[in-house]
């Protein structure tokens, strides 16, 4: 039978090492966001007799894969065997052994067969184990980098209520803060559907202001996305509406409350320097001119009665986020695999970039440290269009050579493309750095290899 087994050494006690594979949240943040896997059904954590299905999707296909786990001994191992989907055996034992106090040594052992016989055996080394390879080099370089943003920053356990908390953003903040242990509430616009869910929009209602009044912190992530559609005068309100009114709104409630909550963090974006060619730009800059830069001023003034009412408030100036699961990213790639994609217009514009592991970690450091106002949540080497474009071009092993006209984006996208992909501006996050954060991705290169699972190697 195949076996597949990869180890990794982590700077942190076994038992924590354990705990963050135990916690909600965990399975999340080890799935690679290249890859369309969604959770169906959930019985149980880790333990004995608990159940996950999944689906999957190979091309249009989807296909079930439910997984029962056994062999759980805290904290030595745990596994989970499939009992059907696309193997035809399929039993992956995770173990944590202590190297000492401080070290751990995780190694997952997976012992699977496929279906289909010799067919199968060929395709074991041409498509199986490189595939394996990749995921688990995404995992183990999650698991030990979230537990060293953990460590680092060193936060007890806190209650911690979530607006946007299915965005992009929000769902894997949510797994992130509930693997180091933290107890999320998830604010949302619909009728709750799970019991750390509560309603709160467009009027916070009696479940939400409990939930927020037993919250140690609140981050505000709910907004419409700026690239949804063209930007007529019924989605500019939109976009402001669900900015300024949802924030002025939570703000007021915030401060209202008996208990408050000790901290919210609050989004913004980098868009409020607007179009500054040729300039450096920190917190300390002014802000720019534009819809964008507009937006993002009232967006950040509709927090005042959180402040006035002596609550932390800081605002994240969340630069272009990068993940494959969602936003710019994902848009480009079809071009790009295809071997057409390259730079937008010469290629000069400046893009200030952030990995999303980065913003994860920006959101737990400004809970962490006694920092208010703005922080600008940006790599420290923000890249032009065309270097861009060369570097995802390279990791793909892709050309990337076919410039994007400014004229065809303005006829298909109108305002919002042009301000979105034409917009130059170097904001540096100066901030964070003072403060000794490190960023898990400084460089652009490395964070596409990371979150694409293309390695030089792979």
């Amino acid at each position: 039978m195949p076996r597949f087994l990869r180890t990794i050494e982590i700077d942190a006690p076994r038992g924590e090492v354990f705990a963050w594979h135990a916690r909600p949240g965990a399975f999340e943040r080890l799935v690679p966001p290249w890859e369309r896997l969604r959770v169906i059904e959930r019985e149980g954590g880790i333990e004995d007799g608990a159940r996950t299905v999944l689906e999957m999707r190979a091309g249009p296909v989807p296909v079930r894969w439910t997984a029962v786990h056994r062999d759980y001994r805290p904290p030595e191992q745990f596994c989970d065997e499939q009992r059907g989907g696309p193997f035809r055996r399929w039993i992956h034992s995770h173990r944590f052994v202590a190297l000492d106090g401080a070290r751990t040594r995780l190694e997952d052992d997976i012992d699977y067969a496929l279906p289909f016989g010799a067919l199968g055996a060929l395709a074991d080394p041409l498509a199986v184990r490189p595939r394996l390879a990749r995921t688990f080099r995404y995992r183990h370089d999650t698991t030990r980098g979230d537990l060293h943003t953990h460590r680092h920053c060193a936060l007890s356990p806190r209650r911690i209520a979530i607006t946007g908390a299915s965005g992009l953003i929000g769902t894997a903040l949510g797994a992130f803060l509930s693997t180091g242990g933290h107890t999320i509430t998830r604010l949302v616009r619909r009728t709750p559907a799970a019991p750390d869910e509560a309603r709160w929009w467009p009027e916070p209602d009696a479940g939400s202001r409990a939930a927020l009044e037993g919250s140690d912190a609140v981050v505000h992530l709910a907004a419409a996305n700026v690239a949804g559609r063209r930007w007529d005068a019924a989605w500019k309100r939109e976009l402001r509406d669900s900015r300024v009114a949802a924030t002025a709104a939570l703000a007021r409630t915030l401060a209202s409350l008996e208990r408050k909550p000790a901290v919210l963090i609050c989004a913004s974006g980098a868009g409020i320097y607007g179009h500054r060619p040729g300039e450096r730009l920190t917190e300390r800059s002014t802000p720019g001119e534009g819809f964008l830069a507009d937006l993002a001023q009232a967006w950040e003034a509709a927090a005042a009665p959180a402040a006035d009412a002596g609550i932390r408030v800081v605002f994240l100036r969340i630069g272009v986020v990068l993940t494959p699961a969602g936003g710019a990213l994902a848009r480009l790639l079809p071009a790009f695999n295809l071997g057409v994609g390259g730079p937008v217009g010469d290629g000069s514009a400046v893009m200030s970039w952030v990995s999303l592991d980065d913003v994860l970690g920006a959101v737990l450091h400004g809970l962490a440290r006694p920092v208010a106002g703005p922080i600008n949540v940006t790599a420290p080497a923000p890249v032009t269009s065309a270097e861009f474009a060369a570097t995802l071009g390279r990791v793909l092993r892709r050309p990337a050579v076919v410039p994007v006209p400014r004229a065809a984006v303005a006829a298909l996208y109108g305002e919002m493309g042009t301000s979105l992909l034409f917009s130059s501006a170097r904001v540096l996050p100066a901030r964070l750095q003072a403060d000794g954060f490190v960023h898990r991705h400084p460089e652009i290169e490395g964070a596409l290899r990371h979150m694409l699972g293309r390695q030089p190697d792979s």
